[in-house]
């Protein structure tokens, strides 16, 4: 029998950490603990790999460990139970650890997109299905199921690559800003070419004529975290220090990296940021945690590294994974039980792994 959750609930961090070490000690190589950039410290810093997306979605291919613990959210523990081998476990500590933007694309409201657009011309022939990762199994596996592929903040532009290559068009979901921002990147594109498809719609809100015209078809959704960017506060900031560089991530509004002097991946803006001189100072247009965690980690290089918004703005759902649910995750495979796993249907991961293997492929 499992051990509650509840009987952690209200162990201080401090007794947690140490559980969590001894934990793993007696779990050795059985087990390996993935982190996001986005995730807390107290949590973070028990991670054997951290990364990105497209990082950790290579290391959960590559993991040798019976278990996956996953601190992350739903749609990174499923992608690491696609890309695992079939006697591997993904679990997430807290399954209520989700994405509002994942949320906004899901699986009827896609389908009922695609037999709107069959309407006007064949999906089929003219239209490649792009989801970032940030989705939920059954949209990538409706990606792998109709010629599309998967994508990252890191790899957007070389998926888009091979998707032009492949068909006309693009039906990007479910971030608008990261289709946006990495389509303006691409040479001999026009902003033109671009329309917004408003699910809550018929048609998505367009003409058929629009849909015809169109190269790249923005699903209307959005990150809660970098929807908090706004331009003027780079406008505010720069005009008190003025030598100040600014770097965003792509989920950002396009007014924002437009003012950016640099954008990119989470992996970007650190290695960016750790490469720079010293003395540099950054305005960094993502998620909290990981601005804060860069200001630790290069202020003893004088480097000054500030968070965007005015406003604390963190991903909450990435928030619900905390030590005492990575504790009782732990000392449950201690014990032989095994909580909260993410399994994706048998026939949902193979068209799924079909859209991610393509992903892999090009991804340099």
């Amino acid at each position: 029998m499992s051990i509650a959750i509840q009987t952690y609930s209200l162990l201080d961090d401090h007794e947690c950490e140490e559980r969590i070490r001894a934990a793993k000690e007696k779990l050795g190589d059985k087990v390996v603990i993935l982190g996001h950039h986005y995730q807390r410290d107290e949590v973070f810093n028990h991670t054997d790999f951290s990364g990105d997306s497209l990082k950790l979605s290579r290391e959960a291919a590559n993991s040798k460990a019976d278990y996956i613990v996953f601190c992350g959210v739903h749609f990174m523990a499923e992608v690491a139970d696609i890309l695992s081998r079939p006697d591997q476990v993904s679990i997430l500590p807290d399954m209520a650890a989700g994405c509002s933007m994942a949320d906004m694309a899901d699986l009827p409201r896609v389908k009922k997109a695609w037999q709107e657009l069959s309407e006007v011309l064949d999906p089929d022939e003219m239209i490649s299905p792009v989801t970032y990762i940030n989705s939920a199994a059954d949209l990538k596996a409706f990606c792998g199921e109709h010629g599309g592929i998967v994508c990252t903040s890191t790899n957007a532009r070389h998926v888009l690559e091979w998707c032009f290559k492949q068909r006309e068009k693009v039906l990007f979901f479910p971030d608008q800003h990261l289709g946006r921002n990495t389509f303006a990147t691409m040479e001999g594109m026009s902003m033109d070419d671009i329309v917004v498809w408003d699910y809550d719609k018929p048609l998505g809100g367009l003409t058929p004529d629009a849909i015809r015209k169109a190269k790249m078809i923005l699903w209307k959704g959005f990150c809660s975290v970098h929807q908090m960017f706004k331009p003027e506060q780079i406008d505010q900031f720069k005009e008190k220090y003025p030598e100040t560089l600014v770097i965003s991530h792509p989920e950002s509004s396009f007014e924002v990296c437009q003012k950016s002097d640099y954008v990119g991946s989470t992996e970007f803006i650190i290695n960016t940021i750790a490469k720079s001189e010293p003395g540099t100072r950054w305005l960094v247009g993502t998620e909290l945690n990981l601005v804060n965690r860069l200001h630790e980690q290069f202020q003893h290089e004088g480097k000054n590294v500030h968070f965007m918004s005015p406003q604390v703005c963190m991903c909450s759902t990435m928030f619900r994974i905390d030590p005492q649910h990575l504790l009782w995750t732990l000392e449950n495979l201690v014990e032989g039980n095994v909580v909260n796993q993410i399994s994706v249907p048998e026939d949902v991961a193979r068209q799924a792994k079909i859209a991610l293997d393509r992903m892999l492929e090009v991804s340099p």
